[in-house]
């Protein structure tokens, strides 16, 4: 499973207490923070990565004793191979996509390790698609698209995960040529 961390905040810059209440539905900002459940912790994949070479080089040194030498360079092959998918989990610990939604724009951040990208787009000309996939391997795409550019949010999120995302951000963000109040995009009320 995969983590959808969401936080709403309001800014209001008023100096008086009747206009602080105006101020505050202008100026909201929704922030919505995506991550990979990775509970996989680094200490727990070399315990596990150690008994499994435990017990597959075991194996393997039992076969070869008794004349199956080819058996013991596969068992380390297949000991490298898990070794790469343990790093590479362990690597997507550290991703991480932060939507920005304002009344002016939609910004995305990615941030995976030490690389780090930034994508903006005005929210009243941003449109959210999920596309469809293409065969049934392939997860649906879901993409912020503006003035001819694209960018994939969510890659991670399950198909589940990445339609509710999708609903939400249509809600927040709107139609082209639309831009719906943030108060009640967060959750899903729509002003009288």
């Amino acid at each position: 499973m995969h983590c959808c961390r969401a936080m709403t905040r309001a800014r209001a810059w008023a100096r008086s207490t009747e206009l602080e209440y105006d101020a505050a539905a202008l100026n909201e900002v929704q922030t919505i923070q995506l991550a990979p459940n990775c509970s996989l912790q680094p200490r727990a994949a070399a315990a596990f990565f150690a008994t499994i070479c435990l017990v597959s080089f075991s194996i393997a040194g039992y076969f070869a004793l008794h004349g199956l030498w080819p058996i013991f360079p596969f068992a380390g092959l297949e000991m490298l191979v898990l070794g790469w998918a343990l790093r590479l989990s362990l690597r997507r610990r550290h991703c991480l996509e932060t939507i920005t939604i304002s009344e002016q724009q939609v910004e995305v951040e990615h941030r995976d390790g030490p690389h780090y990208s930034q994508v903006v787009f005005p929210r009243h000309w941003a449109q959210v698609k999920l596309r469809p996939a293409g065969s049934r391997l392939h997860p649906s795409r879901l993409t912020l698209e503006s003035h001819g550019r694209a960018y994939e949010v969510g890659k991670f999120l399950t198909e589940q995960e990445r339609r509710a995302l999708a609903g939400r951000l249509m809600r927040s963000v709107g139609r082209v040529n639309e831009s719906p109040p943030l108060s009640g995009a967060a959750t899903g009320l729509r002003p009288r």
